[in-house]
């Protein structure tokens, strides 16, 4: 079994600041990569930012110069470091984990957080 559990959503205004964590915790034998999306009302899922296990990173031209993506391996952990936000950036943020678990070879599998809001005022 394996969760994601995120924190540090809220309500800001804008040009305001705002950091995401997410943990991964459970059976875990290696995490490839962790990323993170989010869903505004109405609109499809996009991709936010996502980091590799090494530290390469891409992100969303919405979101460039302005989000900061991050992890701790150690603590098998992500942050979203989000700065000059405006109220688009308002949405559920999701944080997704590219995980092989243990014991179950070397296959990948696709994990969800539960999301968490970021409202950003105007």
């Amino acid at each position: 079994q394996v969760q994601l559990v995120e924190s540090g959503g809220g309500l800001v205004q804008a040009g305001g600041s705002l950091r995401l964590s997410c943990a991964a915790s459970g059976r875990i034998f290696s995490i490839v990569a962790m990323g993170w999306y989010r869903q505004a009302p109405g609109k499809q899922r996009e991709l936010v930012a996502v980091i590799s296990s090494g530290g390469t990173t891409n992100y969303a031209d919405a979101v460039k110069g302005r989000f900061t993506i991050s992890r701790d391996n150690a603590k098998n952990t992500a942050y979203l470091q989000m700065n000059s936000l405006k109220p688009e950036d308002t949405a559920v943020y999701y944080c997704n984990a590219e995980i092989v678990p243990i014991g179950m070879g070397s296959r990948r599998y696709d994990f969800w957080g539960q999301g968490t809001q970021v409202t950003v005022s105007s």
